[in-house]
């Protein structure tokens, strides 16, 4: 690795293992691992889709996550990138060309060779992904083609400095498929696709289940893993299970062996009951609302801060949440290397609140809502139903921002619509988050020369998000990082709430199960006990 990135991965190292985390195991000793059996993991949702390149949610990703490989791994303790696919690897001084070296002797599961030309095949296809694969496109920003040296090797280039791509190359989003796959349309990988990780497809049946069989013959695990070789499982069936009390009684009941979305209710039940609750604060962007700015109310900044300072935090975390939640302090959640806390501008203050709005003129009606030029003070907050506590938390939010004259209007659509209503701009104010274990989630999310989800203008945090993707020096880098979250908090381009915190219940006889370096769940050295 050259000098050049090594003080970048080096800082990263340092505040991942600072934050710390949760492993996603027993304390106890269960003893060898046992091959066989079948995990049975329900999940609150199904994003529509099972191309790990075009899926954002959670829910979903636990399942692809274990269909395809990365090119690196990166440790969730300490935040150094490992080898996987790739052996090695380095840059230029500039950050604008990486070169890899592939392990030999891999293959995807239709039989055909996992080499360099697949490689290039599947990141020339990236930028032509359409509005689902908004978070590959973010780590190949400028990208300028990839050459193929040897059927091993070959050289990622960009038209300018680009120094998260090393780190994209761990995540799922950038996890390889076998050039049938990529040459598809979109709409024909979210039915299906062909990966190299450790289990295949074997079923998907959208809004209901998707089954996973282990991968003969698979040998090129991560350096991370305790073995590279075959998963121990003989099978995963991903359950969609909407409602959270129907999954903890199937967990109870041994219906299940683990189950996703644990809510604040059930915690203590589910410790009671011998259940293992494991968890890890994911990294990136909080849940917070974030407003369409070619809308009115988008558009007027009194209401968007006037909405910021109407939200008791503390109270919602206490309220909804599990015991190891936080409120959002800025705009990157607190285990996001660069991450620069905002809290002095994320105060409750309802009284200030209520003296913006009366000097931009939106005052009060005889029903309490306020009133401006004959148009009542009302937001259409969309949200999704993927999580438990995104009802209860926005329902929260509703009563805590009426106090201050402002009418929250809850619009719930199901998480496989998140991506098209924000493509098309149809929404006033956006429930939501996005993780990943690199500040540059915040251009992707925020800059005005990617998909400008929420039509800000454009202006210095643009100037901002691209200096940080090029800067080499880690301490240069996350000063940048700080001065654009301080932006996006102080004007309300968006306005964190709550860090999501990932929590799963699972049965003490299963073993094994991981988090990675994004929390999100790695399945290759699970296993159950056998009775």
């Amino acid at each position: 690795m050259p000098r050049s990135l090594a003080p970048w991965l080096a800082a990263t190292a340092l505040l991942l293992a600072a934050c710390g985390s949760t492993p996603a195991a027993s304390t106890a000793d269960p003893g060898v691992p046992q091959p066989g059996g079948t995990l049975r993991f329900a999940v609150s949702s199904d994003q529509g889709c099972v191309d790990p390149q075009q899926v954002a949610s959670n829910d979903t990703i636990y399942s692809l996550r274990q269909v395809v490989d990365s090119l690196t791994d990166q440790d969730p303790a300490t935040g150094e990138l490992r080898p996987w696919l790739a052996t090695s690897w380095e840059s230029n001084a500039d950050a604008t060309a990486y070169t890899f070296t592939l392990r030999e002797g891999v293959t995807f599961s239709d039989g055909t060779p996992l080499d360099a030309e697949a490689v290039k095949a599947n990141f020339d296809a990236v930028p032509r992904l359409g509005p689902r694969g908004t978070l590959p496109k973010g780590y190949l920003a400028g990208y300028a083609g990839t050459t193929v040296e040897s059927p091993t090797r070959f050289t990622v280039s960009f038209d300018r400095p680009n120094v998260q791509f090393l780190q994209g190359t761990s995540t799922h989003s950038l996890g390889i498929l076998s050039p049938a796959t990529v040459a598809k349309s979109d709409d024909e990988r979210c039915a299906s696709v062909i990966g190299s990780g450790p289990f295949v497809i074997e079923s998907y049946t959208r809004d209901e289940s998707i089954v996973l069989a282990k991968r003969p013959g698979y040998a090129w695990g991560s350096q991370l893993w305790q073995s590279q070789g075959e998963a121990h499982l003989d099978r995963v069936e991903f359950r969609i299970v909407p409602e959270s009390g129907v999954r903890v009684g199937s967990l109870q009941s041994g219906e299940v062996d683990a189950i996703g979305n644990i809510a604040k209710q059930d915690e203590a039940l589910l410790a009671a009951a011998g259940v293992q609750l494991l968890g890890r604060a994911n990294p990136g962007v909080p849940f917070g609302i974030t407003f369409n700015q070619a809308t009115p109310l988008g558009a007027d900044p009194a209401v968007r801060e006037a909405l910021s300072l109407a939200i008791d935090r503390a109270e919602i975390v206490a309220t909804v949440y599990t015991s190891q939640t936080k409120p959002a302090t800025s705009a990157l959640a607190s285990t996001t290397p660069g991450y620069a806390d905002q809290s002095a501008l994320l105060a409750h203050d309802p009284a200030r609140a209520q003296a913006v709005l009366d000097a931009a003129g939106w005052l009060p009606g005889p029903d309490g809502i306020r009133v401006k030029d004959g148009a009542p003070l009302s937001v259409e907050l969309t949200w999704y139903s993927n999580s438990p506590a995104n009802r209860a938390t926005v329902e929260l939010i509703q009563q805590q921002v009426r106090e201050v004259g402002i009418d929250l209007q809850l619009r719930e659509r199901p998480i496989s619509e998140s991506n098209p209503i924000q493509q098309s701009g149809q929404f006033v104010a956006n429930w939501g988050n996005l993780t990943r274990a690199d500040p540059d989630i915040l251009r992707t999310q925020y800059s005005t020369a990617g998909n400008n989800f929420f039509r800000l203008s454009p202006g210095p945090l643009d100037e901002l998000l691209a200096e940080q993707a090029a800067q080499v020096d880690p301490a240069a880098r996350f000063a940048t990082v700080a001065q654009a979250q301080e932006l996006l908090v102080r004007e309300r381009h968006t306005i964190p709430v709550v860090e999501l915190t990932t929590v799963l219940g699972v049965a003490a006889d299963v073993q094994g199960v991981l988090f990675d370096a994004s929390s999100r769940i790695q399945l290759h050295d699970a296993w159950k006990v056998q009775p």
